[in-house]
């Protein structure tokens, strides 16, 4: 049984020049460490629901899994904190220079990876999905919509998944990249193409939160906030659709404009 991602206790408030007692809740915060075939992975900071999920994203754009049948078997002990995870076949080597800074250049593009497994993983997207700015706006308001832990705690990143139609998969997380992982591993689980699909993120687009994107294998990412100039470029070598400043019926399309495309009336 997973943990609540509340944690509710007694406070003192000062407003309106006085202090009282009240209660208020705030984001749980959780160590999870995977152990792959007996040998500790990583420890990533969660918050304690969809760890499965979270699991098998996070292995997956490590590159860790490519599918879900190359888990041999997955098992959560929520009540310490792990995650043992035992594989069909043994872990490569090209973890070895996981935590090494690493210049990278494809196709003639220039590309700045954090690590050489970021640069292994990142995909440049194929995606043939457009999509109407009707849809974008849809898109990031059913976002805020399903964000009611974020309206309590103000403490959570929220993540989605959705085709712009009737497919909307909603993840939040303390952790930003988290989210994203928790998605994935939605989608791995349930057979889910990515390739067609649009991510809806509720922070900044960084280039770290862009190469998770490329990870995943998604054409497009909104968010309502700006991105970074690295992320941009990268969105644009990757051939990934960013958009940002989803505000107040307006937004602003950073790279690969192609795919957003206003419906036409005959």
């Amino acid at each position: 049984m997973e943990r609540d991602v509340l944690y509710d206790q007694q406070i003192v408030r000062y407003q309106d020049g006085k202090l009282f007692q009240t209660r208020d809740s705030y984001a749980s915060e959780f160590p999870l460490t995977i152990i792959v075939n007996g040998e500790e992975f990583a420890t990533v900071i969660c918050s304690p629901n969809h760890l499965k999920e979270l699991t098998i994203g996070f292995l997956a754009s490590e590159g860790a899994i490519m599918k879900e049948s190359e888990i041999k078997s997955l098992d959560i002990d929520d009540s310490k904190g792990f995650a043992h995870v035992e594989l069909t076949q043994p872990l490569t080597d090209r973890f070895e220079y996981s935590t090494k800074r690493m210049i990278a250049s494809c196709c003639g593009k220039s590309r700045e990876f954090y690590f050489h497994n970021d640069a292994a993983m990142a995909k440049t997207s194929m995606s043939k999905i457009t999509i109407r700015p009707d849809q974008v706006l849809e898109m990031m308001a059913n976002l805020q919509s399903a964000s009611k832990t974020f309206k309590q705690t103000g403490g959570l990143h929220n993540g989605a998944i959705s085709d712009g139609n009737e497919f909307f998969e909603h993840r939040q997380d303390i952790g930003r990249h988290n989210a994203l992982d928790k998605l994935y591993g939605y989608c791995i689980q349930q057979h889910i193409s990515v390739r067609d699909k649009v991510l809806i993120f509720s922070g900044r687009i960084s280039s770290e939160i862009l190469i998770k994107a490329a990870k995943i294998g998604v054409g497009v990412i909104l968010s309502k906030s700006a991105p970074t100039t690295l992320a941009v470029q990268l969105a644009k070598d990757l051939n990934i659709t960013a958009i940002g400043f989803i505000r107040d019926g307006n937004f602003n399309v950073y790279s690969h404009p192609h795919r957003v495309q206003l419906e036409k009336y005959k």
